[in-house]
């Protein structure tokens, strides 16, 4: 198994997104507050982010350029 990814089953919320596999590692996005941000998000009138429709941080694919994002390497 790998770390870089967790799908919690056991979650009351999972599945949050209807995708064929889920990666709830990065459950709450760590690229919220970045204004880079790569994900699928829209900025409500009161300047609030959301996010509640992106996916790119479920998608097992996009573990990698999270790290990055955040500073580490891959």
């Amino acid at each position: 198994m790998s770390s870089q990814f967790f799908e919690n089953h056991s979650c009351e919320y999972f599945p949050c997104h209807e995708m064929p596999e889920l990666n709830c590692l990065f459950c709450y996005c760590p690229l919220y507050h970045f204004t880079d941000c790569p994900g699928d998000y829209r900025l409500l009138d009161n300047g609030i982010k959301d996010c509640s429709h992106c996916i790119f941080p479920h998608q097992p694919e996009h573990y990698s350029v999270i790290i990055r994002q955040l500073g580490g390497t891959f």
